[in-house]
């Protein structure tokens, strides 16, 4: 079989177009493939309308190696001159328009870049990081174009920081049982708008269609779901996690005034004991229990506040709302008799919010599984060593957490 012959099995059904010669050039690695087409009437590619050559462009593009020679196609494409359109570049059934890259190659690099950073996929492919990034963007803005608007029943809306100073975005995400939760939309920063941006893109029918929105108790957020979700006083659900969060912080918060006091007493029972009392009774590690254990049975304001925070988690084996909401009504009473002001501003915080902390036993959603995508996505900015340019950042979310269709049709 001839070079050329071998080349135009390898590239595939590539007519009117055809392998005319293959060039190797040792010294820089490098194969050559130089196709031509005898063709003389094209179509224009937005109106279809047959019409005469205009004129001539070279071409080349990167394809997949060859034995790891440098792979490129090269040859003149044709340019129409449409009277509705003007002058416009045939399509080549290798690449698509515009493109430096065969399709075939961009699909190896997607699928470099969706396993390894962007640096080690150029490493590897040989290419800078501007044209890896070029790749990246146009696969998401493709899978974006895709993508087919579907109601969204039960939604996750949660922060995420960039990892430089105060800058955020707000992720949207669609959360199934048992099923992994997928990207829908990322906003800029933290600020209603952000969330905005979502609602306002969802068609009204499928806003009806939404059941349940689980969230922490940040009012941007609630105020624009409000806005734009019919009856969202009932499906707002504030998230156990947060919640248990809030509940840790106070924990720590008493644990450091109290460290404070005593420390200035020479007593240093609670040194280096933060992160004993952030655990749950059943975690401590077997290291630490015998330890935490003396702790917890001394008369320490933290105790306390440790004691009332784990309390709160009986609160989630509620059956319904009547019971969740007589059991937090107990809850409430020991926490602001307790005299711990950390523990009794959180309490008066869960208080206010209550109802749409009620509503978990309705929906009983959290974002738990957008805390995982959260780790995925903090993961992306330590592989980044952050981001400076945030759009860059909300679109490596989409193209890794996504669930787009990322590839060039073939």
């Amino acid at each position: 079989m001839q070079d050329y012959q071998l080349y135009e099995q390898i590239l595939g059904p590539i007519a009117p177009w055809r392998v005319k010669a293959v060039r190797l050039k040792r010294e820089s690695r490098k194969v050559e493939v130089e196709l031509e087409c005898d063709e003389q009437v094209w179509a224009c590619g937005k109106c279809q309308q047959r019409m005469h050559i205009h004129e001539w462009e070279a071409r080349e593009w990167r394809h997949l190696d060859s034995c790891q020679f440098k792979t490129t196609l090269v040859t003149h494409v044709p340019r129409v001159s449409c009277p509705e359109h003007g002058t416009q570049m045939v399509a080549v059934p290798w690449a698509e328009k515009f493109a430096r890259f065969t399709r075939l190659f961009e699909r190896l690099a997607i699928d470099l870049m969706r396993e390894c950073s962007v640096l080690a996929a150029c490493d590897i492919l040989g290419i800078s990081w501007d044209e890896a990034d070029g790749i990246k963007q146009r696969a998401v803005a493709r899978g974006l174009e895709r993508k087919k608007t579907k109601p969204v029943p039960r939604v996750g809306v949660d922060e995420k920081s960039a990892g430089r100073g105060q800058d955020y975005v707000t992720v949207v995400a669609k959360l199934e049982p048992g099923r992994a939760a997928t990207v829908e939309y990322v906003g800029d920063g933290r600020a209603r708008d952000a969330l905005d941006g979502y609602w306002a893109q969802v068609p009204a029918e499928h806003r009806a269609q939404v059941e349940a929105v689980a969230m922490d108790m940040w009012d941007p957020y609630f105020n624009s779901t409000m806005a734009h979700v019919p009856d969202a006083v009932d499906k707002i659900v504030h998230d156990p996690f947060h919640l248990a969060r809030m509940l840790s912080d106070a924990v720590d918060k008493v644990r450091k005034t109290e460290h404070r006091l005593l420390s200035k007493e020479g007593d240093e029972r609670l040194a280096g004991t933060k992160y004993k009392w952030l655990y749950g009774w059943e975690n401590v590690p077997p290291v630490h229990q015998d330890r935490f254990a003396q702790l917890r049975g001394q008369r320490l304001k933290t105790s306390r506040a440790w004691a009332l925070k784990e309390l709160f988690r009986d609160f989630w084996a509620s059956e319904t709302v009547e019971e969740g909401r007589e059991f937090f009504q107990r809850w409430y009473s020991w926490a602001i008799r307790s005299r711990l002001e950390p523990i009794k501003k959180v309490a008066r915080t869960f208080k206010a919010h209550l109802h749409n902390v009620l509503t978990y036993f309705t929906h009983r959603i959290t974002n738990a599984a957008l805390e995982g995508l959260n780790n995925r996505i903090a993961g992306l900015v330590k592989k980044a060593y952050g981001y400076r340019n945030r759009e860059r950042f909300k679109t490596d979310i989409l193209f890794h957490l996504g669930n787009l269709d990322l590839y060039p049709s073939q």
